[in-house]
């Protein structure tokens, strides 16, 4: 009973990370089934049919918001439903320790690329700047169902930053267009999944209570779109996933003394709560600098 009300308090938090910056839920789940040794095609098909039910929740509470551009979603969606199936293909015929290594390294390539854009600011993953925006839906798309697939997570990280370069909406219409079009993503996937019986061996208590916590926190994640403070959030996300992917990759490789191992943690843990103190504080200040330009009287020009 306590795994199921431990992954539903997770399931919450990953959906409200996930519902409020675009990215987040696929990442953290799959990220925790690997540390629990899961088997990565495993935890990339549980984490996917945990997806089924709370991206339909999200995608609906989004709608219900106004937060989805419906020209943009079917234009981003079909591609990430083709990618993800690909990506579920592949990664169904693939060894086990390869398979491992690729999702662990994948995870924690896009919990730095999370890390790195809410702590710093900056962008692990390169955005086309220049062309116009539905040329480059589509491969937005087919690269972020396929590596959502293969990684477990990742079509957050993925799209969502990528939306916001190649068009000009506001950070909770993308946010609500990605988590909804992840809908039809999760069901390709999930489908790719099947016909390489990866079913098999789902660890269902975990996938229930990752349900549960995420279908909750779904209509609330909506609601509070754009509302939250986003930068501490999404360093911390990101710095978990790291972290987590990190031991699991050193465990494979063979460890390291204990002490050394529990050291590396907490200075990685204190890293990033330091990171994400400072990312708190410089996004309040550019809240505050909006605001004050919001609230300036508009300069009157002399007839």
């Amino acid at each position: 009973m306590w795994i199921l009300l431990a992954f539903a308090l997770a399931g919450g938090m990953a959906q409200l990370v996930d519902g409020t910056l675009g990215m987040g839920f696929g990442v953290t789940s799959a990220s925790v089934l690997l540390f629990m040794g899961v088997a990565p095609v495993t935890a990339s098909a549980a984490t996917h049919a945990a997806k089924l039910p709370t991206t339909l929740i999200s995608g609906l509470a989004h709608w219900r918001e106004g937060n989805i551009d419906k020209a943009i979603l079917l234009r981003i969606a079909i591609p990430g439903a083709i990618g993800g199936f690909l990506g579920a293909v592949v990664l169904t015929n693939i060894s086990l320790e390869s398979a491992k290594g690729w999702m662990a390294g994948l995870l924690i390539f896009f919990g730095l690329v999370i890390f790195a854009r809410f702590g710093f600011g900056a962008r692990l993953i390169p955005t086309p700047k220049k062309g116009h925006t539905v040329r480059w839906l589509s491969p937005i798309g087919l690269l972020g169902g396929f590596v959502d697939a293969t990684g477990g997570g990742g079509w957050g990280p993925v799209a969502t930053p990528s939306l916001m370069t190649v068009t000009s909406h506001e950070p909770r219409k993308v946010v609500g267009t990605v988590n909804a079009a992840e809908f039809v993503v999760a069901v390709s996937v999930s489908f790719g999944f099947l016909t390489g019986a990866a079913q098999h061996g789902i660890p269902w208590l975990p996938v229930i209570g990752l349900v549960i916590g995420g279908v909750i926190m779904a209509p609330i994640a909506a609601r509070l779109a754009g509302r939250l403070p986003h930068a501490p959030m999404g360093t911390l996300v990101g710095g978990l996933v790291v972290i987590v992917n990190g031991v699991t990759i050193v465990t494979a490789l063979g460890g390291i003394p204990g002490w050394a191992d529990a050291g590396l943690i907490l200075a990685a843990v204190a890293v990033t709560s330091v990171v994400a103190r400072r990312a708190w504080h410089r996004e309040k200040a550019e809240r505050e600098v909006a605001t004050d330009a919001a609230e300036a009287p508009a300069a009157v020009l002399p007839a």
